[in-house]
Order: structure tokens, then sequence, then C-alpha cells
């Protein structure tokens, strides 16, 4: 389920259960769960969201913030970063001699484009087969608060920073947008499906949250 709030379109993540009240949070990857009683109507969802747009907006800013004042790189040598869950010293995934610091940061970038087409590739192709999910296309994106995304002509895209995460964290993503090919919202059969094919989703949705935020350039 996704609802339009001012410039964000906030992705809501549905959890029904035998509880009297309706209560929200907004997690840390930009997703905002809605933990509603057993029946609510999305039209209620919706509605309740949008009363507290104004304060989820600004929640949302912080989030993104937060995100753009990461710690300084040091685009040298030596600098760590991450690399499908690993840390690499820079000059073992780039190219590093004679190179200023904005090519360092150019060049790096490229480098995470590359290697997560690569990776997602091949992750879909095992997880297409298993789920006979049929996307149109997938492409690798650059984007501040979504890791992933299906469109409804069946067009999926991946933050390319996920290169900077496990495989089995990639592995997530790439389940939770095909099976968005058979359920667009995030509703009781949406995640019924994921935890049909990925019954841990929850730690790598914890780990994305926790660590998101150190998975950048």
């Amino acid at each position: 389920m996704r609802v339009q709030l001012k410039d964000h379109e906030i992705e809501i993540h549905v959890q029904y259960g035998t509880r009297k009240k309706l209560t929200m949070q907004l997690e840390a990857s930009g997703h905002l769960t809605v933990k509603a009683p057993n029946g609510t109507s999305d039209e209620t969802i919706v509605s309740a969201v949008r009363q507290h747009g104004e304060q989820i907006v600004k929640q949302l800013t912080a989030i993104e913030k937060s995100k753009e004042d990461h710690r300084i790189r040091e685009y040298e040598e030596e600098g760590k970063f991450l690399h499908l869950g690993k840390y690499y010293a820079l000059h073992e995934l780039i190219e590093t001699e004679g190179r200023s610091e904005e090519e360092l940061r150019l060049q790096l970038k490229k480098f995470y484009f590359a290697s997560c087409k690569q990776v997602i590739a091949e992750r879909l192709k095992i997880y297409q087969a298993r789920m006979k999910a049929k996307p149109k296309s997938f492409d690798i994106v650059e984007s501040v608060t979504k890791w992933g995304s299906c469109s409804s002509d069946r067009k999926l895209a991946f933050n390319y920073r996920l290169a900077m995460a496990p495989v089995d964290v990639i592995d997530y993503v790439v389940v939770h947008e095909l099976c968005h090919l058979f359920h667009m919202n995030h509703d009781r059969s949406f995640w019924r499906l994921v935890g049909s094919i990925m019954p841990d989703y929850k730690v790598k949705e914890a780990f994305l949250a926790r660590y998101g935020g150190q998975m950048t350039l």
C-alpha cells in the first residue's frame, strides 16, 4: 500500500492482529508500519495515515537528512568501503592511482552500479524460476529512501547501494519486489507470500533498517 504525502510517497506495511487500536511507526528504512485490528479497511488505514501526515513527513525528512549527513569517507587507497557485506580497501575495488577524490567517488559509484546489476541479475534468475514470476525488466537506480520498487507495468528497480549489502539481504529485496508482481500492496497476502519464500525476511528488514545508513558513499 502506498500513500502520497506532499512530495513523499510513503510505503505502508500493514500488520493485522487482535488489537483494539490502530498504531503506526515510521521505520529507519522510510517504510511506515501500521498495526491494525483485524478487518480494518484500506480506507480507514489511509485516512489515519493522512491525519498524521505532517508528523510523518517531518520524521521522514529527518531520516533522509541523517542519511545525507553520513560520516565523511576517506577516498584514499586504504579507505574502507562495503561490498557484499564486507569491508574492502578502496584500491581493492577500483583503480586509485593518479585519481582525484572526485574521480575516485565517481569511479566507485560506477563500480557499485555495475556490481549491483550483475548480482541482481543473478539473484533474479534464481527467484524468478522458483516463484514463476516474470518482470518486464529491471534497472539499477539511485534512491535515498527505497531499496527497490515495482511499477504497475511490471518493471523493477533496485537501489545501487544494495551492492554494499550481504547477498542474503539482497535476496530479500529481490523477493520483496517479485512478490509485488502478484500483490501490489503490502497486505496480508503479500507478506504471506514473502514469508513462504523467505521465512526470516524480518531479519533482513531489520538489517536494512539498522545498517542502511552505513551503506553510503
